[in-house]
């Protein structure tokens, strides 16, 4: 059985359109999972303590919609770079 190699070269780049449409979906997925964390915080916050599981489910979904909206920027950024890079080499 043969295996194949790729390098950084083969693969190709993804266009802009495509780049832009996963940040656009994951901001949308960021700010609909920060809504859920809050609905989800407010209707059990009565209950204020660590063993309510429902008020920790809440905050881990607040937790996470930061990081999903901070790896969606971060991938829009790095595609950025990556074209401004390409473009300064043409040049």
């Amino acid at each position: 059985m043969t295996t194949k190699t790729a390098t950084i070269s083969d693969v190709k780049s993804a266009t802009a359109a495509s780049v832009k449409r996963l940040v656009t979906s994951m901001t949308i997925i960021a700010w609909t999972v920060l809504s859920v964390g809050v609905v989800l915080c407010l209707i059990n916050l009565s209950h204020f303590s660590d063993k309510n599981v429902w008020l920790m489910v809440g905050l881990g979904f607040m937790v996470g919609s930061v990081f999903i909206y901070t790896i969606g920027t971060a991938i829009g950024l790095v595609h950025a770079r990556r074209a401004q890079q390409a473009d300064e080499e043409q040049k």
